[in-house]
């Protein structure tokens, strides 16, 4: 099937240079060449791009999870280009779903789930005492999502669905975990993911699905840096520094860093008459 050729952004983690005061900044740091990727064997995935309703239905979910607004952005600005081009040009496209069952009548989602069989139970947690719980109820009411926002984050996350601009169009594989991920890529015979979604710092790297567990089967995870964006915090909003950390760890630990455009224009290349 080929390959496409576009630019990737690389960060050259060397060499520290003891002659400087800080030696770490001694690195090559951000870096881009054009790299050659299968066209049959890679896919993008589109994870946990969420309707999470406005602020004025549940205040509390947009109070403590400030980057919604950019993500709605994303979705109305990015993706529909993204996934214009990758649809008509025939593109492996993988959903990953979470947070709630509103996925489950996806027919794409039921064909990952005949193709994957019963995912395996999960870790077995430690037995739990009165001091942990303590320190548990301390945490969720402050530290996240505070007291006052708990009603709204729960009332969100039972009318949770997709956003309109990420919803699975027809069949395309919808999954909600790393064992069905790794089975549609088995499938597929796709060993190279691009992610897209919400947020890099978090659900993408964390999550079920995610790029800590997928890479762990020998699946190489890459980013699109305009279809990200970032859990931030009071010192880092402001110039979006988490979503920079969360792009360097994405090129550091698990693959590439990628431009949209760059990679609409070589889908549509490859397929101009």
């Amino acid at each position: 099937m080929g390959t496409l050729r576009f630019p990737a952004h690389y960060y050259q983690q060397f060499d520290a240079d003891f002659s400087r005061d800080v030696p770490g900044e001694g690195y090559g740091g951000w870096k881009r060449a054009d790299l050659d990727l299968s066209w049959e064997h890679t896919a993008v995935v589109v994870m946990h791009a969420w309707d999470a309703g406005t602020r004025e239905q549940f205040p509390g979910w947009h109070r403590s999870v400030e980057y919604i607004p950019r993500s709605y952005a994303i979705c109305k600005t990015v993706f529909p280009p993204l996934l214009q081009a990758v649809r008509e040009t025939g593109f492996n496209l993988i959903h990953v779903a979470g947070g709630g069952d509103y996925y489950k009548r996806c027919p794409g989602y039921q064909k990952a789930l005949d193709l994957a069989g019963p995912s395996p139970l999960g870790p077995t947690a430690v037995e739990a005492d009165d001091a942990l719980g303590k320190l548990r109820a301390f945490r969720a009411a402050n530290v996240f999502v505070g007291t006052r926002n708990q009603a709204d984050v729960q009332a969100g996350f039972k009318r949770l669905d997709f956003a309109p601009q990420a919803r699975p169009q027809g069949d395309e594989w919808v999954v909600c975990d790393t064992h069905q991920m790794v089975a549609v890529c088995r499938h597929l015979k796709v060993n190279h993911l691009i992610y897209a979604g919400f947020a890099i710092n978090w659900c993408l790297l964390l999550s079920p699905g995610g790029m800590a567990e997928v890479s762990k089967h020998g699946i190489m995870c890459s980013a699109f840096r305009q279809a990200v964006t970032a859990v931030e915090n009071r010192e880092t909003a402001r110039r979006e520094l988490c979503k920079e950390i969360g792009l360097w760890r994405v090129a550091l630990a698990y693959g590439f860093v990628f431009d949209v455009d760059p990679f609409v224009a070589a889908l549509r290349q490859r397929h101009s008459p």
